[in-house]
């Protein structure tokens, strides 16, 4: 655990049902958050996500039949309800003293930082903390693989973006394998590896 700061702190965790997520997740519990912080576990819906259309086909077939029975329930394939709700129940077992808060908001035709870096500055957050999926060649590189080849531009991403553009620290966690520990990008430290 972090050394307590002087005041209480707002930490968002950018979260969806990815290893890449539960890896930022699992930073911030163990070593970002300290007691009288504010966990935010903010959820980016994608309305043009197939799960989501999938679901929202699923809740209307079951509606319009509530007395046939589902062959297909809707959580064969889990819904956000269930991934935050074991999210926050992870939060709690772990940090049980930690005020933990669910946002949710949807894309609105953004891109996801911009619609990260909006709601940070409407909630105040200190830090935001981002999963990252990346081979260790693009992260040293900083080159991004398109079309199946290597070109000369840097491709920006979401996390880079957002360690770049936001006002307040933004850290991104890249978990390596099981007793590897992480990779974490920010604005100061860039690949810098910290074993759990």
């Amino acid at each position: 655990m972090v050394t307590s700061p002087s005041r209480s702190r707002n930490v968002m965790v950018v979260v969806d049902p990815t290893p890449q997520s539960a890896a930022a997740l699992q930073y911030a519990l163990s070593h970002a958050l300290v007691e009288q912080d504010k966990l935010i576990l903010f959820y980016i819906e994608n309305p043009s996500s197939w799960k989501n259309a999938l679901a929202t086909f699923l809740r209307k077939s079951s509606n319009s039949s509530s007395s046939a029975p589902n062959s297909i329930s809707e959580g064969a394939f889990g819904t956000d309800a269930d991934f935050l709700d074991q999210m926050r129940r992870a939060c709690e077992v772990a940090q049980p003293k930690i005020n933990i808060k669910i946002e949710k908001t949807d894309m609105d035709g953004k891109d996801k930082a911009s619609v990260i870096l909006s709601k940070s500055k409407d909630l105040r957050i200190d830090l935001i903390i981002i999963g990252q999926k990346r081979s260790l060649s693009s992260a040293i590189l900083g080159i991004k693989r398109q079309s199946g080849s290597l070109k000369g531009q840097k491709a920006i991403d979401t996390v880079d973006y957002l360690i770049e553009n936001s006002p307040c620290s933004c850290v991104a966690v890249q978990k390596k394998g099981q007793n590897g520990g992480y990779v974490l990008n920010s604005k100061t430290h860039k690949n810098f590896w910290l074993l759990a």
